[in-house]
């Protein structure tokens, strides 16, 4: 037996060793195996065919393929061969044609290792099966840059109803992971740039989010080459021009007993330190105290649990 090669490490590293709970219902156990699950069975129907025979998918939601990352790919397959079929689906109407659906960079990579046939598995799908799939074998690599793990999130949520718990429970990662990276799609398209050029990891941009002077800190994290604990700490600094023309706090009014207990209610529901400010006829305030996203994360969660239930 062949031992394995830099392809299968590469493969490893792109995908976990089980994929998520309900993914190989979804996809089948073939495609499953395809996609890095070491767990599926091996497939039965792989057959080998003509490299020309293949075509890229034009669903294909991922736009980056590093020359250095396919040529290392190219010189295993060169000694190992291609240890993991390519998912393909016929193209309607042409004879020996058919559209890549999972694996066009082991296509690519075999193209340059110069391959005169490649194994495949045939699927019938729909143009939104094909996309579905394409959507998550690209999430589930360990090379996929945040950005663009993001928008696939996105992608499967908008175009197919996923929720971010669904998702998470598809793909194997916590759902505080799923909305985290969601998150970074809101930051300003400059940031966004620095995390798909590799500048920029996740946790150093996730502190800039929804800060007005984004771009700057993340030119600044870039620069000075801080790490994300060093880039939370730096997002936190105070603006000294803004401290001097802060208007003084007014004086806090006397709680009664009511409000002291609703406060500790809350706040031993949630874990995190809860203040109410009443202001009388014009209303207040409810604010809740928290120190990571994953807590920001667990609130929205149990806001959005709370308002489903009413709904319902």
């Amino acid at each position: 037996m062949k031992g394995i090669g830099r392809e299968a490490m590469a493969m490893a590293e792109e995908t976990p060793s089980r994929l998520g709970r309900g993914l190989a219902a979804l996809i089948g156990e073939d495609t499953a195996f395809a996609l890095g699950d070491k767990e599926a069975p091996a497939p039965k129907g792989v057959r080998e065919v003509p490299i020309e025979y293949l075509r890229a998918n034009p669903f294909q939601p991922r736009h980056t393929f590093r020359p250095e990352d396919l040529e290392d790919l190219a010189n295993s397959i060169r000694e190992k061969g291609i240890l993991q079929p390519i998912v393909v689906r016929p193209v309607a109407g042409a004879a020996n044609s058919f559209e890549i659906v999972a694996g066009e960079r082991r296509w690519r990579a075999a193209q340059a290792a110069q391959l005169h046939q490649v194994p495949v598995i045939v699927k019938e799908l729909s143009d939104a099966e094909s996309l579905e799939i394409a959507i998550i074998e690209n999430v589930q690599r360990a090379d996929l840059n945040a950005v663009e793990e993001a928008a696939g999130y996105e992608r499967l949520m908008q175009q197919f109803e996923y929720t971010q718990d669904k998702l998470s429970k598809l793909i194997g990662k916590s759902r505080s992971h799923v909305a985290n990276t969601l998150r970074l799609l809101s930051l300003p398209d400059g940031v966004r740039g620095l995390i798909e050029e590799g500048k920029l990891t996740a946790g150093q941009a996730r502190p800039l989010i929804g800060h007005d002077d984004a771009e700057k800190f993340a030119r600044e994290i870039v620069a000075r080459g801080l790490s994300a604990r060093e880039a939370e700490a730096l997002t936190r600094k105070p603006d000294p021009a803004a401290a001097s023309t802060k208007p003084k706090s007014l004086p806090k009014a006397e709680k009664d007993a009511d409000t002291l207990a609703l406060e500790k209610n809350i706040s031993d529901q949630l874990g995190l330190k809860v203040e109410i400010a009443y202001s009388g006829d014009k209303g207040g305030e409810v604010r809740i105290a928290y120190k990571t996203l994953e807590q920001l994360d667990e609130i929205c969660r149990r806001l959005a649990g709370r308002t489903a239930q009413k709904m319902h």
